[in-house]
């Protein structure tokens, strides 16, 4: 089943998502997962938005940590592709609100994912030597550049949705980084773009 352009999968994962969508609407009711201006297009702005990811990412990934969690969005969502098509991979979701992280707790265990959330602040975790680093809505692309550098394994790739100020944020953070950028145009926004940062060292 097409959950995207070039992203086909099993009806149970497709059912997944589904599932993993009621529950995000269900608790959004009493912790503010989402803006509820966006529940009506939940799948297109929240699934699909973070499913694009998965068409960048390394296939087989190890370890994959994504910073700032909060509903789930990409974690989760990666979390369900990935354990279709790369079930070894294994994710540690961070996200320092407690209610989010009993959220994405909850989630994880009824999906059946092999997920870990940590629940506390980024910079106060064991570096993760995670392969793949994401990171959607959370901090300035300089910002996470330094998160990566904490936590990312040696030839790690960062994947990270940027708005309109993303070309901005780039050259803000080149100033203080050397690395490689590649940026693809976001599926569901035409204001966005996905960058994918990669061989990241100090300037």
């Amino acid at each position: 089943m097409k959950v995207l352009d070039g992203v086909d999968v099993s009806r149970e994962t497709f059912e997944k998502l589904e599932t993993f969508q009621g529950l995000a609407v269900k608790w959004n009711k009493s912790i503010n997962l989402v803006s509820k201006s966006t529940i009506d297009d939940f799948w297109t702005r929240h699934i699909i938005d973070s499913a694009q990811i998965f068409s960048i990412a390394p296939q087989k990934p190890r370890h994959w940590a994504d910073f700032g969690s909060g509903g789930g969005f990409p974690g989760l969502v990666l979390a369900i592709l990935y354990k279709e098509f790369s079930p070894t991979t294994r994710f540690t979701l961070v996200e320092s609100d407690k209610r989010k992280s009993s959220f994405l707790m909850t989630a994880a265990f009824q999906l059946g994912l092999s997920v870990e959330v940590k629940s506390e602040r980024i910079e106060k975790i064991e570096p993760l030597n995670a392969d793949v680093i994401s990171a959607r809505a959370l901090a300035a692309l300089p910002d996470l550049l330094a998160f990566m550098d904490i936590h990312a394994s040696t030839n790690a790739v960062g994947l990270f949705p940027k708005g309109r100020t993303g070309n901005e944020e780039v050259d803000l953070a080149k100033m203080t980084w050397d690395f490689d950028v590649e940026s693809y145009k976001s599926k569901t926004n035409p204001d966005a773009q996905l960058f994918k940062v990669m061989n990241l060292q100090h300037g």
